[in-house]
Parts: structure tokens; C-alpha cells; sequence
């Protein structure tokens, strides 16, 4: 099947063989975006990363009318970026209520974070440049918080790190149902926060 034909058969109702390729065709990308994720937040244990896999295609397969129906793939690269979204914002999620949950232990956030990067480079031989990136996207992602606020604030970061981390052009990211925004709009948002975040860094 075509890639709009698959997604048309994945929305309108069971069909196992539809789903299977499904599966199969999005595995890898799901996988990279949450172990991309997971190991920003500092925890991509082999086991938290298959659940988070098959939590991710839990979601689209519960909300499949809601999330696919709505969605008129122009191009691969559109469609992919909008599962890259659907992802990384599940897996945020999930790290975000597990370190609320923290709270209060009376021991930092930040802390935890930045141990728990480390010993999962050491654990797995990641050289020692891979710990530095990793906590200098912890202080990007630092003042990128203190850059955004109000409503669109998930529209806006995702923005970001959609540019940034994943390479999407301004083009792309306008293309997301998810981002009602235009090509222009979505380059605005890119400009601004970019200025914010490097004078906060400075």
C-alpha cells in the first residue's frame, strides 16, 4: 500500500494486516525518537525504552481516528515528523510525571538528571564528548523553558527541537497538523526563541 493508503486503512477501523505493516514501516523511526528522548532526560534503559515503544503505538492505536484521520499525508517526510512529534511529546510526558513525582525527595532535579546521564554513558561506553552534549542540551533546554510561556508553549518548544535537534526545515514543521502555523509563522517562533535562549546562555 501506499503510505496514504495505509494510513487511511489504520484509521478507518481493525484491520491486523494494516497495523502490522504499520509496525513494521515506523518501528525504527519511534525507537530512535524515544531512545533520542529518553537519553535527554537521562534514563534509556533497554526495557523503559521498549515500553515507551509500545506505549507510543498504543496511543496512535487508541486515538487512531482522532490522530490519523485528520491528517492528509503531502509528502514521507510530513508524516514522519508528525509521529516524531507524537513521540517525543509522550515520552516528555512520561519523564515529566515521573520527576514531578520527585519532587520533594530533597534532592535536585537537575542533579538526577545529570548523574543519571553520566553512569548511562559510562554503562554503555558512550565517549566522554556524548555526556557533554547531553548536559549541554540540559542547559538549552533550561533556557528554552525560561523563554516560553502561556498556551502555545509545547507548540513552541517542539518547534525548537524540531529545527534544532531533528533537522526539520521551517517548511516541514508548518506541514505538522500539529503546528497551526504558516512556513513564515513557524520561522517567527524559530527566530525568537533562538535569540532568547542565546542571550540566556551568554
Amino acid at each position: 500500500m501506499s503510505l496514504e493508503e495505509l494510513i487511511k486503512a489504520c484509521a478507518e477501523g481493525d484491520n491486523p494486516a494494516a497495523w502490522e505493516e504499520f509496525i513494521r514501516r515506523f518501528h525504527v523511526l519511534i525507537a530512535a525518537v524515544v531512545m533520542r528522548t529518553a537519553r535527554r532526560w537521562g534514563n534509556c534503559s533497554p526495557e523503559l525504552v521498549d515500553d515507551l515503544i509500545q506505549e507510543t503505538f498504543l496511543k496512535i492505536y487508541a486515538d487512531r481516528k482522532r490522530i490519523l484521520s485528520k491528517f492528509t499525508p503531502e509528502d514521507p517526510e510530513a508524516f514522519c515528523a508528525f509521529l516524531k512529534v507524537i513521540t517525543a511529546h509522550l515520552v516528555d510526558d512520561y519523564f515529566r510525571a515521573r520527576h514531578s513525582q520527585k519532587r520533594g525527595s530533597g534532592r535536585l532535579e537537575d542533579s538526577i538528571d545529570e548523574s543519571a546521564a553520566v553512569a548511562q554513558a559510562a554503562a554503555t561506553n558512550r565517549p566522554a564528548e556524548d555526556v557533554f552534549r547531553n548536559l549541554q542540551l540540559k542547559e538549552v533546554e533550561r533556557a528554552l523553558s525560561a523563554c516560553i510561556a502561556g498556551v502555545e508553549q509545547e507548540r513552541d518548544r517542539a518547534i525548537f527541537w524540531l529545527y534544532y535537534r531533528d533537522g526539520l526545515s521551517a517548511k516541514a514543521i508548518a506541514a505538522l497538523p500539529s503546528i497551526p502555523l504558516t512556513v513564515k509563522g513557524v520561522e517567527s517562533v524559530i527566530h525568537r526563541l533562538t535569540r532568547c535562549v542565546r542571550e540566556r546562555l551568554v
